[in-house]
């Protein structure tokens, strides 16, 4: 089984941008601990993390035929990007959306997601453990 993470726009600042929000660990302890979850679950995880919103789509994309499934933090893309939702609505292959905070706490303008209504499921609120969440509940998806 192989596994896309896709990290969208600002998430390459974890760990510096208000952590107080967003927690302490940085990107690139977090793809390490979900590459070695793989492993222990049998699912090979690539990582990528991008900044626009056209590169989120195009990753998705590329994801059709040459992954079984992807998780998608899209940032703020997700209150207002109709593109990944369209993106994720389209690829084939289930889809989990997560995210650091529990944005239904959060302002009003982030308090819905656009793109969780394409994705098989959403998590958030967890900080890191989100992504975590969000990988155990791919490999249940593909075990089926």
């Amino acid at each position: 089984m192989r596994v896309l993470v896709i990290h969208g726009a600002n998430l390459n600042l974890l760990g510096v941008r208000d952590p107080g929000v967003y927690g302490t660990q940085t990107l690139a302890e977090i793809d390490a601990a979900l590459v070695a979850l793989g492993a222990e679950l049998g699912i090979q995880v690539a990582c990528a993390q991008y900044n626009g919103e056209g590169a989120i789509v195009d990753a998705l994309h590329a994801a059709r035929g040459a992954y079984d499934g992807a998780i998608v933090n899209p940032g703020a893309y997700s209150h207002y990007s109709y593109a990944i939702a369209d993106a994720i609505a389209a690829i084939g292959i289930p889809v989990i959306e997560v995210h650091l905070s529990n944005i239904a706490a959060r302002e009003e303008f982030r308090r819905r997601s656009v793109t969780a209504a394409a994705a098989h499921g959403t998590i958030g609120g967890f900080g890191a453990d989100s992504y975590a969440l969000g990988l155990r509940a791919m490999a249940k998806i593909l075990e089926k």
